[in-house]
């Protein structure tokens, strides 16, 4: 007869990689849902040659740490240049929230566990993970052609034979190294936000110093995703265009949220906008890149159009005060406001670092006839970038006065009691 020690994993490993699936399940069902519905607003259903299913499996490769390969083409007499970085931080986000909560879920209600416990039960999900990854990005390719609406560069096209097509393809091997990152990230992040998921014996002391901070920068980016929201619906209502605010809504309101964020806390964003192409939301971020040269984006820039942009600053403010006040409440009474200062300013700027890696933007396209320039207009790029140090720093100081200031708004919020600095990371 076996051992109980030799047949108890057997059930333990089965249940790992069963979870494993549900959570990667999950996950792609609900990035493919809102990566359908964002590309349906934003009109990918109309394009020709039944590109729709490809179009979404390319922006839930891109969600999922992927990468998209888009290339044009307009014959031999003619050329065309299609560049193309974003991320679809809405279904990325999406993607994440379920990944992450499925992946804790079992861990729940212990202090502590092994190294090799917390590695048994991320192996399945980064398994499947990539495997997903994989099948979707097979899917993920396409070639069609455009119509350029402008009757002259048709009649040449059609001479020329040289009708201006683009593509996309996912690069499989960059796709699978970058979802591997990105998935393996998402997890360490779950596991350092969250107070109920088990640690290593050895990792337990950095509970008081690590999550509550990161819990609590958590939460103020999810409010700023939340406040957007709110805010496009009420756009789409009451300004027209429901459809394409619909899309940015469903497919990068992330982007826009951590980027009003950032200039909010004083941060600064540089691009420029040219030609027929432009940023659906807001209006006022479209006109100040479409100056001459590159254009620094900031809060002071956006209020030269509109000075309701300094509300950026208030939301900023009040936002940032109560997610001090969040960190010191879960944190040990003992902890000095310095430290709290300290960890909350570090928490913060290695967000906003997150946010300038991922919310920029760089999209163009060209064509061009016997080698001649641009035609019919149909030139044009879209930039933005981070002004990197000035945000960073910035972001710092933030944090730590918001940390300091939150922990000394804290002290009349807090329970009394024996449990009162003791909370580990299996309590509720």
């Amino acid at each position: 007869m076996s051992s109980p020690s030799t047949t108890t994993p057997t059930p333990r490993v089965a249940k790992a990689w069963r979870d494993g699936f549900v959570a990667v399940a999950a996950a792609f069902a609900v990035m493919f849902a809102l990566a359908a519905a964002g590309s349906a607003c934003a009109g990918a259903g109309d394009l020709p040659g039944g590109a729709y299913p490809r179009v979404v499996a390319a922006v839930v490769v891109l969600a999922a740490g992927g990468s998209v390969d888009a290339s044009g083409g307009a014959g031999s007499l003619a050329g065309a240049a299609l560049d193309l970085s974003v991320l679809p931080l809405s279904v990325s986000l999406a993607g994440a929230l379920t990944a992450g909560c499925a992946f804790l879920r079992p861990l729940k209600g212990r202090a502590v566990a092994t190294a090799r416990e917390l590695l048994g039960r991320a192996v399945p999900l980064v398994v499947f993970w990539l495997l997903a990854l994989l099948g979707t990005g097979v899917v993920a390719r396409q070639t069609f052609a455009l119509s350029p609406g402008d009757s002259l560069v048709t009649d040449i096209g059609e001479l020329v034979g040289s009708a201006p097509t683009v593509g996309f393809r996912a690069d499989l091997p960059v796709t699978l190294l970058g979802g591997l990152l990105w998935i393996v990230g998402l997890l360490v992040v779950a596991l350092l936000v969250s107070r109920r998921a088990p640690l290593p014996a050895a990792l337990v002391r950095f509970h008081t110093a690590v999550r509550p901070a990161a819990f609590a920068t958590l939460a103020l980016l999810l409010a700023y995703v939340a406040l957007a929201g709110v805010v496009g619906l009420v756009v789409a209502v009451t300004q027209g265009h429901a459809e394409r605010t619909l899309a940015v809504l469903l497919l990068g309101l992330p982007n826009l949220a951590w980027i009003a964020l950032t200039v909010g806390l004083g941060g600064a964003w540089e691009g420029r906008v040219e030609g027929p192409f432009g940023l659906p939301l807001p209006h006022a971020l479209d006109e100040v890149l479409r100056g001459p040269g590159r254009s620094t984006v900031d809060v002071s820039a956006l209020a030269e159009r509109d000075s309701r942009w300094w509300l950026l600053v208030v939301v900023a403010a009040v936002l940032l005060l109560g997610t001090g006040v969040l960190a010191a409440v879960r944190s040990p009474s003992e902890v000095r406001p310095w430290r709290h200062a300290l960890h909350l300013g570090l928490a913060l700027t290695l967000a906003v670092l997150t946010v300038c890696l991922l919310a920029g933007v760089r999209a163009g396209f060209g064509l061009s006839l016997l080698g001649i320039g641009d035609v019919g207009g149909l030139g044009g790029r879209v930039e933005l970038t981070p002004v990197l140090w000035r945000t960073l720093g910035l972001a710092l100081l933030w944090g730590a006065v918001a940390g300091y200031l939150g922990a000394l708004l804290a002290r009349p919020l807090r329970h009394r009691g024996p449990a009162d600095g003791a909370e580990g990371p299996a309590k509720s």
